[in-house]
Parts: C-alpha cells; sequence; structure tokens
C-alpha cells in the first residue's frame, strides 16, 4: 500500500518546454534579438547535455547555467555575456507555469488520500516561482530542490536527505512519479523505492527499466490504489 507518492516538477507536472520557450522569448528580446527555432532547439539541447553532464557529477550547477549559453552564442555567433543572459533568462523562468495535460486535476484527486512530495533538480529561485504562480504548493507535504538539498537526482543522497525529512517513513509504502529514466527511475531504484516511468510520448527504455510505466497522469490515481 502506497502511503508516501514523490513528484518530479518538469515535464511531469509543469511543461517545462513551453516555460523555457517563452523565456526565452522574452530573454533575447529584450536583448534586441528575434527568437529562431533553430535557436530554441539549440538552446534546448546544449541546455541537457549540460544538466547530464550534472547528473553524473562532472560539471557544478553554476557552470550548467552559464556554459548551455555560452555553447549556444559560440555556435551561433552572437555577441552576448552567458552570466548576464543566465540572470534575465531564470527572472523570466521563474515567472511562468504551464501544466502538463491533466497534472492539476491530478493532483486534486489525490492529495488528501496520499503524503506528496516534489523531489526537483532545478534552481531555488526559478522552481520556487513556478511554484507559487502555478498555485500547487498546498498539494504538497514538502518541495525538495537538489540546489538547497546538496545533491542531484539520481544521487541517493538526495533521497536520503528526503527520507530524512519525513516522518515515519517507510520506502515499501513510497514511490517516485517522474518523466527521467536518468534522473527520476535510477535515483528511485538507487533509493529502492517503487518507480513510475511518466512516458507520454512512447519511448522506449534499454538499460534502466521502472517498475510501473503511464502515458497520461490520468492513470495516476488508479495506479496507486492498485499497488
Amino acid at each position: 500500500m502506497i502511503k508516501t507518492v514523490l513528484f518530479d516538477l518538469d515535464d511531469t507536472i509543469l511543461d517545462f518546454n513551453m516555460s523555457e520557450k517563452i523565456a526565452l522569448i522574452k530573454t533575447f528580446e529584450s536583448f534586441g534579438y528575434d527568437v529562431t527555432g533553430e535557436m530554441i532547439l539549440k538552446y534546448s539541447q546544449y541546455n541537457i547535455s549540460q544538466w547530464k553532464r550534472l547528473e553524473l557529477g562532472e560539471i557544478s550547477r553554476e557552470e550548467v547555467k552559464v556554459n548551455r549559453f555560452k555553447l549556444l552564442f559560440d555556435d551561433l555567433g552572437l555577441d552576448l555575456s552567458p552570466k548576464k543572459t543566465t540572470l534575465v533568462y531564470e527572472e523570466n523562468l521563474a515567472k511562468g507555469h504551464y501544466f502538463v495535460k491533466g497534472a492539476k486535476e491530478m493532483l486534486n484527486s489525490i492529495y488528501k488520500d496520499y503524503d506528496l512530495y516534489l523531489v526537483s533538480n532545478g534552481t531555488k529561485k526559478v522552481q520556487e516561482g513556478r511554484m507559487s504562480t502555478a498555485n500547487i504548493s498546498h498539494c504538497f507535504k514538502d518541495i525538495f530542490i537538489s540546489e538547497v538539498v546538496g545533491y542531484e537526482k539520481p544521487n541517493v543522497e538526495f533521497f536520503n536527505y528526503v527520507f530524512s525529512k519525513i516522518k515515519d517513513f517507510n520506502r515499501d509504502e513510497t514511490v517516485i512519479i517522474g518523466d527521467s529514466l536518468t534522473s527520476d527511475i535510477l535515483g528511485g531504484k538507487n533509493a529502492k523505492i517503487k518507480t513510475v516511468w511518466f512516458n507520454p510520448n512512447g519511448k522506449k527504455c534499454e538499460d534502466i527499466v521502472p517498475d510501473y510505466q503511464i502515458s497520461s497522469l490520468n492513470e495516476v490515481k488508479s495506479l496507486l490504489n492498485s499497488i
């Protein structure tokens, strides 16, 4: 029987891709540049690659935030400061939120029956800003952001910290739900809790295999009742 549910935030509850796109458009417009689809695609690729390096412990969080723009500007030949752009971008990113389809309804339907916690690899300012504008903080008992915790998912140290803050924690009654195999699902396996992969696009999993898989957040309530 499940009592505790850990939720990832980006692309599980809130649509990060949309937030990223809008924030990039506003940021570049503030510097006098029109944003193209190519710029957004390239930025997203550089951003993902740098976060992967952070998960592997190869670089720091601050390096992620600056490197992604430095790589983009070098690629596109733009004469902009990566550090200044990072500050403006994070201001814009913290202001917007867009729900993944069915997320708000799902949370409202289960938060009184389960102890929900948010576990996110992100920056405190951005994630708390998005949570505030989304008005869903009341659904969660607590929020754990890697910048504050000091470790990233999938590191077991991140989860050990989270577990230490949950009263009467029981691994057998805990599950993590997230869209990332390499941070959420691998992290859950490292922490020896049940895992649910939110996979709306029908991707294939090979090396990292979740305990359960869903394609829609409408499936969450019935799945939790059945585990």
